[in-house]
């Protein structure tokens, strides 16, 4: 970054007042009676209807359009375990996006903790003061236990972001574009460089979606994951496959998808090339891909590329899918956001990216053109018919499998944040 770029990050981040967001209040304020009705005695009301069924929480407080973003500052975006208050940025960004693309209330929640089981205590204490929990910035592999057990305890969504609103934006902008190129994810043979929590769920996505196993190849800082190598975690143990490639140069040889959510320059370009015809590269190290996009570019002009920046075309970025996915989910009151829901979104996505882009989009982004294609295969964050198309697709999905408390909501589509 530049020297101008800091300064105006965090100027952006002190004036008018320190931090990104500010809590307003809903209802009038003003009078003897609106204070009685607010707090004593009137509140009492309320608290005795919760009492008699809890589910009037959800009439009576915010708890319906609220979510936590909560983490223990463990792995803060591509700058590692800074603890809980240096996360604090992150965290009030992720809940300014909540507001701004879904119309979602959202708290930061910073937990000091010493170990997952004390994370998961204390979350799980408090989680039903919201309507669902946007797990952030935790490394692997605690992510994994500290999600699976949330899930377990807690009668709201819990949802890893960096896990699956990564992969939901991924594996939508992946079939895309294996329809361009003329592949499938069916046969695909897949390489995914890193094997945190990202690399585990896009995969696991990848499969839900279509992709066979057996087709993918999953490397971590020490090589290839193949089936009896010593040290496996749990995780890593479901990629183990039968395979004589031992390094990213054996196992990139004729593969059609090159994931990458690892580090920066770590795919070479004599690497890029032995690649199968019309292959597909997400390079999703930020803020230095894994390769250059002009260089792969000048390697292979029959590539399709995607990174997580936003200076490049095809940005894989997780506010194409989180805002959305918890606007739908809580919509419909959903205990739990399951794969189905999961797919729902991908296809959301994907289908979207095929139609028409609105000229205020096109605006937004320099006036070029945009249409489905190598160079367009996601959404742009700035369409605003994200919101409803993946809040419905999803609200039907949740109630299709079963998890939605409420029907459908008869005020959907939504065509803006205010409904």
């Amino acid at each position: 970054m530049s020297d101008l770029f800091k300064k105006a990050a965090l100027d952006y981040h002190a004036f008018p007042k320190p931090g990104k967001l500010s809590v307003e209040i809903t209802t009038s304020a003003e009078t003897q009676e609106d204070l009685s009705l607010a707090y004593s005695p009137g509140v009492a009301e309320p608290v005795r209807e919760i009492a008699k069924d809890a589910e009037n929480a959800y009439k009576y407080t915010t708890k319906g359009n609220t979510v936590a973003v909560i983490t223990d500052g463990s792995a803060i975006l591509g700058l590692g375990n800074l603890g809980p208050l240096a996360s604090k940025p992150v965290m009030e960004g992720k809940s300014l996006l909540f507001k701004r693309f879904a119309g979602i209330d959202s708290v930061d929640i910073e937990v000091e903790s010493e170990s997952p089981e004390a994370f998961i205590e204390t979350v799980a204490s408090i989680a039903n003061t919201w309507g669902g929990i946007n797990l952030e910035d935790i490394k692997a592999p605690e992510c994994f236990q500290i999600e699976k057990a949330l899930i377990e305890r807690c009668q709201i969504p819990i949802f890893h972001d960096d896990q699956h609103g990564t992969a939901i934006v991924t594996v939508a902008g992946l079939l895309n574009a294996l329809e361009i190129q003329g592949k499938s994810i069916e046969t695909a043979k897949i390489v995914c460089l890193g094997a945190g929590a990202a690399a585990h769920a896009c995969c696991t996505l990848m499969i839900g979606a279509g992709a066979d196993r057996s087709n993918i190849t999953m490397l971590d800082s020490r090589g290839v994951i193949y089936a009896g190598r010593d040290g496996l975690n749990a995780y890593k143990e479901e990629f183990a496959n039968d395979t004589d490639a031992r390094t990213l140069d054996d196992a990139i040889a004729g593969a059609d998808v090159f994931l990458g959510v690892s580090g920066p320059n770590l795919l070479a370009p004599e690497q890029l090339a032995k690649m199968a015809d019309n292959p597909v590269v997400f390079a999703c190290s930020n803020p230095d891909p894994e390769i250059n996009p002009k260089l792969a570019h000048e390697v292979r002009s029959d590539l399709i590329m995607a990174t997580g920046r936003s200076d490049f075309p095809n940005q894989v970025n997780n506010v194409l899918c989180f805002p959305f996915l918890f606007r739908g989910t809580l919509d419909v009151r959903a205990k739990e956001i399951n794969l189905d829901m999961k797919l729902a979104a991908v296809h959301a996505l994907k289908n979207l990216a095929k139609e028409e882009v609105p000229e205020n989009v096109r605006k937004a982004y320099g006036g070029g053109e945009l249409s489905f294609g190598r160079e367009y295969i996601l959404p742009k964050p700035t369409d605003e018919r994200l919101l409803g198309a993946v809040a419905g697709a999803v609200a039907q999905a949740a109630v299709d499998s079963g998890v939605a408390r409420l029907p459908y909501p008869s005020h959907y589509p939504l065509g803006s944040v205010g409904g």
